[in-house]
């Protein structure tokens, strides 16, 4: 009994772990935007509203990363526009590599 205990409080850490990771990435994107924080393009219709964490998930989801070598470096594949401008408003740099040390 104790076992299952332990395995649900730590499946409730990850799980309050994971929402504060969504929570932040939202107030992220929403700071970045300026004071109206509304956006084009997440809907399609490309009305501007407040992005969300689930829209900002949905539409970085559908991102690729193409496996690169040691003299051709990965990429980041990007599909739409909106996930372009995402990743601009996270201040993410996606053409910088960092291949693991050794």
């Amino acid at each position: 009994m104790a076992q299952h205990n332990r395995r649900v409080a730590a499946l409730i850490q990850i799980i309050c772990l994971a929402l504060l990771v969504l929570c932040l990435i939202e107030r992220r994107v929403r700071r970045a935007l300026g004071p109206e924080q509304t956006m084009a393009g997440l809907y399609p219709d490309n009305r501007r509203i407040r992005p969300t964490g689930r829209l900002i998930f949905y539409h970085l989801g559908e991102l690729a990363l193409r496996i690169g070598t040691i003299t051709d470096p990965p990429t980041v594949q990007i599909t739409r526009g909106v996930q372009l401008h995402l990743l601009d408003r996270l201040d993410t740099d996606i053409g910088q590599t960092r291949w693991p040390q050794t």
